[in-house]
């Protein structure tokens, strides 16, 4: 088995959302030793929200999303996940920005799991295949995804779930 690697999102890191935001609560997540970091772009689906990309051309790729909460819900002060609501009222609303699409028929699992007291609504998807782990903190939504090929996704499905897993707001 390859190496691991833990990437965190540096403490100054600017990123395109918007004047009058708190800065980005830094966030983690393990990728196999590979995955490289790739430049966003405001072009990108998901535009100025994207915050970072990653990508294996063996294994798959990861995005990050950072959108405000507002956008989802009318919450003031800290965000929590279960304040914008439950797992399938949350994929419902932002599933269709992860995936160009609606996701109706298209969930296979959710799961809620909880880590130093902050939760985490895991969500895997077909077609296409993608893992989506979201949290909120801060007056923010954070959506992490990972995504591949359906070659990508058989060979590597468990390297795949293991970095979704591996997502935390620190």
């Amino acid at each position: 088995m390859t190496g691991w690697r833990q990437y965190r999102r540096p403490d100054d890191k600017s990123g395109g959302h918007g004047v009058g935001w708190s800065p980005i609560i830094p966030y983690s997540f393990k990728v196999p030793d590979g995955w490289q970091e790739v430049p966003v772009s405001i072009a990108d689906l998901g535009g100025t929200e994207i915050d970072l990309r990653f990508a294996s051309s063996k294994e798959g790729r990861l995005f990050v999303i950072v959108a405000p909460v507002r956008r989802f819900a009318d919450i003031e002060g800290e965000a929590e996940i279960e304040m914008i609501g439950p797992p399938d009222k949350v994929i419902s609303a932002f599933g269709p920005e992860v995936i160009g699409e609606n996701v109706e028929g298209k969930v296979l699992s959710m799961e809620v799991a909880e880590h130093s007291g902050r939760k985490y609504y895991q969500f895997e998807l077909e077609p296409p295949h993608v893992l989506i782990t979201a949290t909120a903190a801060g007056n923010r939504l954070y959506l992490f995804n990972v995504t591949g090929s359906g070659l990508q996704w058989k060979r590597h499905y468990k390297d795949l779930k293991q970095i979704a897993d591996s997502f935390r707001v620190v």
